[in-house]
């Protein structure tokens, strides 16, 4: 008899499949935790109906005494709850931005190339990334949090909470594994898990994280409208060869930056960040003639003869 908490996992995971383009081999990211224990049981219920080999990707990140133990232990687990496959893949954790950012990277790495791979976030992790956006200012991309299918990525369990995770584990009698780092106050995440969520729970008589959860969902549909609205405005001011000042001019601010992003992003400008992109939009909207704005990776973006164009620079000696 399937308790509550394993079916309220195995319809998130059903309902995900049911919209996405899945391959004949469901990849599962396991760590050996609740959550991706949870829906790797569920991967391999729903997948096995629908026809699909179910396979668990199994990170070594290297970043704890016995971490190797621990990733087999995860491949064993994943196994006893009915994958077809269990692969330990060991990552090289290196990079800027941070040992979470790192580790992060790392294991994306590690899983990428592997087709569509379902990965264990909750609503609650949802939550925190709302929360991250929010307080970084990084604008509605990020305050949008991540999408439930983002191809190589599905995240089906975006509206299952933490806890059910967790007691799917505990209704399937599997124990999973708890990761020391995610009670190291050092760590962002952690603090917003332990300390702001909880408080903001508090205070503001719970829901918190769904409510952060909704409003993610609500900007994501808003940016794919102004997103598909900014592919039309891009295609008549002229492509990637330069942009027709005088169609820009006549767009809204929030539209007009949403093209001239997609422009540099696509033109080879690498971080990217809004004061660049305000700036680049100021040679439209705050023309005085003022000469080009400088971006990452030597390349200015100015106005010549009704467009705006990127031109590359000689690196400087010394640089």
């Amino acid at each position: 008899m399937t308790g509550p908490a394993v079916a309220a996992v195995r319809r998130a995971v059903r309902e995900f499949l049911a919209i996405a383009d899945a391959p004949a081999e469901l990849c599962v990211a396991v760590s050996g935790g609740a959550d991706s224990l949870a829906l790797a049981e569920a991967a391999a219920h729903v997948g096995h109906r629908a026809g699909h080999r179910v396979r668990a990707l199994v990170v070594d990140h290297g970043l704890q005494e016995g971490s190797a133990k621990i990733a087999l232990d995860a491949a064993a687990a994943a196994r006893s709850l009915g994958v077809d496959e269990a692969e330990v893949r060991r990552a090289d954790v290196t990079g800027t931005g941070g040992p979470e950012a790192a580790a992060r990277k790392a294991r994306y790495r590690a899983l990428d190339g592997h087709g569509l791979v379902l990965l264990g976030h909750t609503l609650d992790d949802q939550a925190e990334t709302v929360l991250l956006g929010l307080g970084r200012g990084s604008g509605p991309r990020s305050v949008a949090g991540m999408r439930p299918h983002d191809p190589p990525w599905g995240r089906p369990l975006l509206a299952v909470p933490r806890a059910t995770t967790r007691a799917a584990c505990a209704e399937l009698g599997v124990e999973p594994w708890e990761d020391p780092h995610n009670a190291e106050p050092r760590f962002t995440r952690v603090r917003l898990r332990t300390e702001v969520l909880p408080l903001l729970e508090d205070v503001l008589n719970g829901g918190v994280a769904a409510a952060l959860a909704r409003t993610s969902a609500q900007l994501r549909e808003d940016n794919e409208a102004l997103d598909t609205l900014a592919d039309m405005i891009f295609t008549r001011a002229g492509g990637s060869e330069g942009l027709e000042v005088a169609v820009l001019a006549a767009e809204p601010a929030a539209l007009r930056r949403r093209v001239l992003r997609r422009w540099l992003l696509q033109s080879g400008v690498r971080e990217l960040t809004d004061a660049h992109l305000r700036a680049v939009d100021a040679l439209v909207a705050r023309w005085r003639g003022q000469g080009g704005v400088w971006l990452p990776g030597n390349l200015e973006a100015s106005r010549c003869r009704g467009r705006l164009c990127l031109t590359s620079q000689p690196t400087t000696r010394g640089e």
